[in-house]
């Protein structure tokens, strides 16, 4: 079945590593077989990878995006995953699920589910920056020397 995709004037995408650039009016595309395919606002960049989610979601991206190195990034990816799971075993559920949909090859949606994974970071970033800030006062005390 063909995938259609619109194109506006400006929008980059990814098809089977290749960046294509609409740097005309709008389009739509017919896709008439399979292929690997990523919209911009799905492209995470190599520089936007400051967390350790978005280090598995670029190893899994490149996984799906470069066939010819898919078996490096997907270990790249599985590292990452495994990493960031067990700093936070309550995103265990989450990587399951995603480890499931990456061993069922379906990376794409391995891709999907791992934009819960970033979000899971973000409530977790979030609760530790809440929790600092009310524990605030404390850390506002003169730094002790271990030698006194």
């Amino acid at each position: 079945m063909p995938l259609k995709l619109d194109f506006k004037a400006g929008d980059k995408m990814v098809i089977n590593g290749a960046v294509v650039e609409n740097i005309g009016h709008n389009a739509s595309l017919l896709i008439h077989n399979e292929a690997a395919i990523l919209r911009e606002k799905e492209i995470l960049s190599e520089a936007e990878t400051a967390t350790p989610a978005a280090r598995v979601y670029f190893a899994l991206q490149c996984a799906y995006i470069f066939s010819d190195r898919k078996e490096h990034y997907l270990s790249l990816f599985r590292q990452f995953l495994d990493d960031y799971m067990a700093a936070a075993p309550s995103s265990r559920p989450i990587g399951e699920e995603i480890l499931a949909a990456v061993d069922g090859g379906r990376v794409y949606k391995g891709l999907k589910l791992t934009q819960k994974l970033i979000g899971h970071e973000i409530k977790t970033f979030e609760g530790l920056h809440q929790s600092l800030k009310a524990h605030e006062h404390d850390f506002d005390a003169e730094p002790v020397d271990a030698d006194e």
